[in-house]
């Protein structure tokens, strides 16, 4: 180890996290909140065991109290970016 560096990881900065969103309120999302790092296109299971409790979470309608959905929705859908090609 030389000077200036340390054994301990970097910290893990929490997630954010954004749900149900379908048009324009996205772009108004990513004004206050920033790019998300997870679009879950909608409340299931997935997205619930996908959160970590420190992690932000962004909601276009409603709240995490919601019921999540019986059926899943897949995790991600490309966007007009295409961050993962």
């Amino acid at each position: 180890m030389t000077f200036g560096q340390s054994s301990m990881p970097p910290p893990i900065r929490p997630a954010l996290h954004f749900v149900g969103f379908r048009g324009e309120e996205y772009w108004s999302a990513v004004k206050v909140w920033g790019v998300p790092d997870f679009i879950h296109i909608g409340w299931d299971r997935y997205a619930i065991h996908a959160i970590d409790p420190c992690d932000t979470v962004i909601f276009a309608k409603g709240d995490w109290t919601q019921e999540p959905n019986a059926y899943g929705y897949p995790d991600m859908k490309r966007g007009p970016l295409h961050l993962y090609d």
